[in-house]
């Protein structure tokens, strides 16, 4: 029995192999980016325990993580959700309230944790 709701896309390709290239450099480059972000925050992770930092390097150090994820979101929404390819106008208007939620919400748990943190040294 033959369907016809199943669509063969492999059999249903019109690029050149210049496009190919394009496609596939492009490929590259969005694994080259999100690995370079990646082991940045893995290294400082790493390389910088908090126990031998103080406190404004640790709040830092937070900050960075925070916006390299950020960063990072942004440029996953942008090319695996093909927004990139639309105008710029659209890109803020989806991007900016998100990136501004993301940071309201991070400014909530700031607060909160340290209203958190000074009632239990206030319990000691």
């Amino acid at each position: 029995m033959l369907r016809d709701d199943i669509v063969e896309y492999s059999l249903d390709y019109h690029h050149s192999e210049e496009q190919g290239k394009v496609v596939r450099k492009k490929i590259w480059k969005v694994t080259a980016i999100l690995s370079i972000i990646t082991i940045i925050e893995v290294l400082v992770g790493a390389m910088l325990p908090k126990a031998e930092q103080t406190a404004m390097v640790w709040l830092l150090i937070k900050c960075g993580y925070i916006a390299l994820t950020v960063v990072k979101a942004s440029y996953i929404v942008l090319i695996f959700m093909h927004l990139g390819d639309e105008r710029k106008n659209l890109r803020y208007m989806i991007l900016v309230p998100y990136i501004v939620f993301i940071l309201y919400l991070v400014f909530i748990l700031y607060l909160e944790g340290t209203y958190v943190n000074d009632a239990w040294e206030f319990l000691k």
